[in-house]
């Protein structure tokens, strides 16, 4: 089976080898995990097997938890994970293939330039190196392999990669196309959008009806008392007197003693608040109450105090217009919507084409403004990715954009201006490295299908089961 196919139809995830060599496992891997002896092929890559045991310690060094793997099991965990051996392994073939090596001086050399293990004079200082090496768990040979591993990667792609320069057009067309200045009118949607004094009772009313499962919102009845060294032990310190009798209220919770026998016993104020509804205006301490109100019966401390609390009741109900925050809070809701529901419908007419230059005019009217965009990196009126947006749609398209503030305008774009100043030696060097980039990801796209038609990869599904199986 080729590898673009297998992974089309087992779904691992998409194995783009540009991207897998950046896969990042750390230098420390995670104690105690788990050992297999079984040596069955759970992979095959033309005649290189992959075993089990290989997968199992590819795991190991991933440093992911043993319980995350457990309950991402029917999630493809396992699965994902072969794919990154998968990966690794076949950038270790083409690095045999192509006979790219790293000699121990290389690689000593780029451990001594590494600024984590210099002293403040930049030299290499060996007690830096270990100790880095002992706090992430790893030996110095297993560390050295995998830095090996990652240069070798490196110089694979930097040989796949190598000798791609841009012309010198294409460059001159990027750094036009970024920094051409665009004509644009614009409208501001806020104009257009329902005010809320425009909204109804009925409106209001509509929208409850029609979302009043999502809408619902919980109401407690509780009784709660503060407990201080005042009034538990008859000072104001905080002693071991005070947090024994704290803890004794703490057991006599968990042991299904009775909120008012223990409050009872202490002779505690009890406080009791009926029909209660989250509020910012609310005391602390009742929003505290209400925060946790899915634990029923606790005690918890706030500030100067503990607090014992019993939640006697929970009840769901429909939002009650008459409380003033409520009405608020719904109509904002109302609004929002409204709004929603106009840049929707239309964003699809624009989307199906069935709204016009003319429509554009006719709906903006004297509410049209101009501005010119001095280059895709503009964003002193609209939002940075609108702004990218603008850039690379054609003359004459209309479209939604944003500003910081989440503000929705209707944008035509009209022409651009010439670009009268030419590139300077700085800007030329920055532009042909971006397009070098550019044409550089094109040719490992390229590469990655090569891989494809070079390589058969073949899965055997009964071993994954039984790796999956040591997880369960």
């Amino acid at each position: 089976m080729k590898l673009g196919n297998y992974l089309n139809k087992n779904k691992i995830g998409g194995l783009i080898l540009i991207i897998v060599i950046i896969i990042a496992f750390g230098f420390g891997g995670f104690g105690g995990g788990f050992l297999s002896n079984n040596q069955n092929n759970i992979a095959k890559i033309n005649k290189t097997n992959i075993t089990s045991q290989d997968l199992i310690e590819f795991i190991n060094r991933s440093g992911i938890a043993q319980e995350t793997i457990q309950k991402n099991l029917n999630n493809n965990v396992i699965e994902e994970l072969l794919t990154g051996l998968v990966s690794n392994t076949l950038l270790a073939l083409e690095i045999e293939d192509f006979g790219i090596t790293i000699s121990k001086s290389s690689l000593s050399e780029k451990i001594k330039n590494n600024n984590n293990f210099q002293n403040e004079n930049r030299k290499f200082e060996r007690i830096k190196y270990e100790k880095f090496l002992l706090e992430n768990n790893i030996s110095a040979p297993l560390f050295e392999k995998r830095l090996k591993d990652r240069e070798s990667q490196k110089k694979l792609f930097d040989y796949i990669g190598a000798g791609s320069v841009s012309p010198q057009f294409l460059v001159k067309k990027l750094y036009e196309n970024e920094n051409k200045k665009l004509n644009i009118n614009f409208v501001d949607l806020n104009t257009f959008y329902k005010k809320n004094d425009e909204i109804t009772e009925k409106d209001l009313l509509d929208f409850i009806d029609e979302n009043k499962d999502q809408l619902k919102v919980e109401y407690i009845d509780f009784k709660y008392a503060l407990v201080n060294p005042q009034n538990l032990i008859g000072i104001s310190e905080y002693n071991q007197e005070f947090f024994d009798k704290i803890d004794q209220i703490e057991n006599n919770i968990l042991n299904g003693v009775e909120f008012d026998t223990i409050t009872s016993d202490l002779n505690l104020n009890v406080s009791t608040i009926d029909d209660y509804k989250y509020s910012e205006k609310s005391d602390e301490i009742q929003k505290k109450i209400y925060e946790v109100r899915n634990n029923s019966f606790d005690i918890f401390e706030n500030k100067e105090n503990f607090i014992i609390y019993k939640i006697e009741n929970l009840e769901k109900k429909k939002p009650n217009l008459d409380d003033d925050q409520t009405k608020k809070e719904i109509l904002e809701l109302v609004a929002q919507k409204s709004k929603f529901d106009y840049n929707k419908n239309l964003l699809e007419k624009i989307q199906n084409k069935e709204f016009t230059e003319q429509d554009f005019f006719n709906l903006g009217k004297d509410k049209i403004e101009s501005l010119k965009l001095n280059s895709i990196k503009d964003n002193n009126k609209f939002e940075i990715n609108s702004v990218q947006m603008l850039y690379s749609l054609p003359l004459k398209s209309i479209t939604l954009i944003n500003d910081e503030k989440n503000n929705i305008y209707l944008a035509k774009i009209n022409n651009y201006d010439d670009l009268d100043e030419a590139i300077n030696p700085k800007d030329y060097e920055k532009f042909s490295s971006k397009e070098n980039t550019e044409i550089r990801n094109n040719i490992l796209k390229s590469y990655d299908l090569f891989l494809n038609q070079k390589y058969d990869v073949d899965i055997n599904q009964v071993a994954i089961n039984n790796v999956k199986n040591l997880f369960q």
